[in-house]
């Protein structure tokens, strides 16, 4: 295992760069996976891992050494503490980050099953829910439009906690374009003009729009949906947090879904 202890190694300034910079990602292709646990979602998965930094007491850990013995030992780093707290994407290091290639999203593909399109989510903490409901859920295709947060950024990853890795992420999407063909219903988590949830029919295929924390959907994706939907509230309270709505969007379209599986069974 390699050893550096220079802030000023050409190494660690690159790793300092895909933990801090969203550019840089971009450019590189590449991101960071922060923790043993997502290390051990990704090698799971099958996912080639580029590189595996580990501090000094992340070492010591059993778990991480665990994972270490399932890496090749020349993409592996050691480094102090101390520069592994300056390189960690987090403000509490976890001990042990990996950096992977971003894949590449299959923009041609058609959306033909039910999927979730994200409208201007900016929070990494919301994203991360949504997309490891998602993957709860088994909705495989996410969408995110221009002014989402990186879907891919090293914050979105740890929130989703491996989430990503059974998902098809497509970003900077053109929402119109996207769901064109769609063959199912579009719908909305709105207050206008809506229907409630539990009124709805939501067995088959469905594009569910969720909006940004605080502005909501952008009138140009509102504008697709082909009906809008309200979560019922009767304890009073106006909105809920949207990755707590697309939580009970996404579960109550499951709960439909088995009772009909169950029903025929």
């Amino acid at each position: 295992m390699k050893q550096i202890s220079s802030r000023d190694n050409p190494t660690i300034k690159h790793l300092h760069a895909l933990a801090t910079s969203a550019r840089d990602r971009r450019k590189e292709g590449r991101t960071l996976l922060d923790g043993a646990h997502l290390l051990g979602v990704a090698l799971d998965k099958g996912v080639d891992v580029l590189q595996i930094v580990v501090s000094e007491s992340g070492r010591r850990q059993a778990e991480i050494e665990a994972l270490l013995e399932r890496c090749p030992s020349e993409r592996q780093i050691e480094v102090p503490d101390r520069l592994f707290a300056h390189i960690s994407p987090v403000d509490t290091p976890s001990g042990v980050i990996a950096v992977v290639a971003v894949p590449a999203a299959d923009e041609e593909r058609p959306i033909v099953d039910s999927c979730v399109l994200l409208d201007g989510v900016q929070d990494p903490g919301n994203l991360g829910t949504i997309l490891r409901t998602a993957a709860a859920v088994a909705v495989q295709d996410v969408l995110l439009t221009p002014g989402c947060a990186q879907a891919w950024s090293p914050r979105v990853l740890r929130a989703a906690m491996g989430a990503h890795f059974g998902l098809k992420i497509r970003e900077g999407v053109d929402a119109a374009a996207a769901l064109e063909a769609f063959p199912g219903a579009i719908l909305a988590a709105d207050l206008r003009d809506a229907t409630e949830l539990y009124d709805l029919d939501l067995r088959g295929q469905v594009a569910w729009l969720f909006g940004s924390e605080g502005q909501g959907l952008s009138a140009e994706v509102a504008a697709l949906a082909t009906r809008r939907v309200l979560i019922p509230m009767p304890g009073g309270m106006e909105s809920l947090n949207v990755g707590v709505a697309a939580g009970v969007c996404l579960f109550e379209q499951l709960r439909q879904r088995r009772s009909v599986r169950d029903s025929v069974g």
